[in-house]
């Protein structure tokens, strides 16, 4: 099997943290905004 680079895969996994906390926050802001909506129309 031929050698592995390191380097760039370490690059790689450290590209999809990013995009993955990038997504979990779009997803976490949408969701909390969300529940806003949703506690706000049940008070009134």
């Amino acid at each position: 099997m031929p050698a592995q680079d390191m380097d760039a895969i370490d690059e790689a996994e450290g590209s999809a943290r990013t995009v993955t906390y990038g997504v979990g926050l779009v997803a976490g802001a949408v969701a909390l905004i969300l529940i806003c909506l949703l506690c706000g129309r049940a008070l009134l």
